[in-house]
């Protein structure tokens, strides 16, 4: 038995039913542990069974990442916001991508932030010490205001076109 019961839960389900949506929890359960690859793998699996599956689409995407493949998560989480333009998880991962391949400049000078219109700041999620402790490191990250710029301007735009 693997050291994680919940994978050889999980496992157990999509064996007796390869068609179960279990893939993308899964899947998750591989990325969350730096299983990229495996996650990778699952994911693409399941979602020939399940296409538009999107949060199978945003795990795919945000394991890509973590792989530094970020043309295909591009592909993937861009989908994901066609459908359901509020998903943060894609808005966060995406962004990602733009700061790895030093697009976060063009992107904040090509999206105007509407100065007149508040932007509304999502609450804080609960985090593990060791994340709050990388998060306060990249509050000294000087593209971080250029990456909250940009972000701003998606979540405004989005809430234009709706």
């Amino acid at each position: 038995m693997s050291e994680n019961r919940r994978i050889d839960e999980l496992r157990r389900r999509l064996d007796k039913d390869p068609s179960s949506i279990a893939f993308a929890q899964l899947a998750e359960e591989y990325r969350r542990m730096g299983e990229y690859v495996e996650a990778v793998k699952i994911c693409r699996d399941g979602l020939q069974r399940h296409p538009g599956y999107l949060s199978a689409q945003v795990t795919l995407g945000r394991a890509l990442v973590e792989l530094k493949n970020f043309d295909d998560a591009r592909t993937e989480l861009e989908a994901v916001l066609k459908v359901a333009p509020d998903n943060l998880a894609a808005i966060r991962a995406l962004a990602y991508i733009h700061q790895q391949t030093g697009e976060v400049a063009e992107t904040v000078q090509a999206v105007p932030v509407p100065r007149e219109a508040p932007v509304p700041t999502p609450a804080p999620p609960t985090a593990p010490v060791e994340d709050i402790a990388a998060a306060e490191r990249a509050e000294d990250d000087p593209a971080l205001e250029e990456l909250e710029h940009w972000l701003a301007a998606i979540v405004s735009d989005r809430t234009q076109h709706r």
